[in-house]
């Protein structure tokens, strides 16, 4: 797909002296998600487990059915994702551009939104999904490629990364990042970040269940609130003239958290998902 060829490879950018984040809005379709379903897609394309035939689909909070809808779009495959209802209103209409069809589930029911594309997939002979939540794909992605480009990243500053910081969705992301680290750097530690309430409302983050990364594989929980999460976010806006996404305000949040409580030598890496045109409504004025 020619799409590869526009993601990852995405810019380190400083937010302060000590705190540096990937920069995944420069993706294709504005997220970190693209890496993960163009890497999937493209194998399956190669293994013909997709045809022309094929009907794409798969249970989002909304950047993984953009960047689905995108590829599909590319290849000119129809598109299903089911979502919780109550997922922001301008993902939904993204992937709706891109051609996609949209089904809700019950509101923070992402469990439902995976049994129905359980059951579309079993009602649908065509039917493929990149199964994210599941896919062991997911996890090599980002250690072939996001964990190598951060380790790079910090070795281009010139300074001992110190701790790498970052949200579990599916968990694809952190999972792979933290198994390159634990072989090529070993002293660098892995921080998950995670809402403290729940239901909470950062979107981008799974609520209550633990799917391709483990915590008790990392080296330690960061706890934000969703309040904080959203109005950090807006400040990277107002302040860093940085528009993303309400989980990027949350990685942010944690990782300064975690620098004023470490007071660290070197510097921590996080990841800024994806862009926040995509919460307008949520972030309001």
């Amino acid at each position: 797909m020619n799409l590869n060829k526009l993601v990852g490879r995405t810019p380190l950018i400083e937010i302060s002296d000590r705190l540096w984040a990937k920069l995944e809005t420069y993706n294709p379709s504005g997220s970190v998600k693209d890496r993960m379903i163009t890497w999937i897609v493209s194998e399956a394309v190669e293994d013909r487990k997709i045809t022309k035939s094929s009907i794409l689909c798969d249970a989002t909070s909304g950047n993984t059915g953009i960047a689905l809808s995108m590829v599909a779009a590319s290849l000119g495959l129809p598109c299903f994702i089911f979502m919780p209802k109550n997922m922001s209103e301008e993902r939904k209409q993204m992937m709706r551009v891109f051609g996609a069809t949209v089904i809700d589930a019950p509101d923070d029911d992402f469990e439902r939104a995976i049994q129905m594309r359980d059951e579309f997939i079993s009602s649908n002979a065509h039917a493929w999904s990149p199964m994210q939540f599941s896919n062991p794909l997911n996890v090599t992605c980002h250690e072939k490629t996001t964990g190598p480009e951060v380790l790079n990243g910090a070795l281009l500053v010139g300074n001992k990364m110190e701790a790498f910081v970052h949200g579990a969705g599916t968990g694809g992301t952190i999972e792979g990042v933290r198994r390159y680290l634990k072989k090529h750097s070993r002293d660098t530690k892995v921080l998950m970040v995670k809402p403290s309430e729940s239901p909470h409302g950062v979107q981008g983050i799974a609520d209550g269940k633990d799917f391709l990364a483990k915590p008790e594989d990392m080296d330690g929980i960061l706890e934000v609130q969703t309040e904080a999460a959203i109005d950090r976010a807006k400040r990277l806006a107002k302040e860093n003239g940085l528009l993303v996404g309400i989980s990027s305000g949350a990685n942010v949040l944690a990782a300064e958290k975690w620098i004023e409580e470490n007071d660290p030598e070197g510097i921590v890496i996080t990841m800024l998902c994806d862009r926040g045109e995509r919460y307008m409504s949520i972030y309001g004025s």
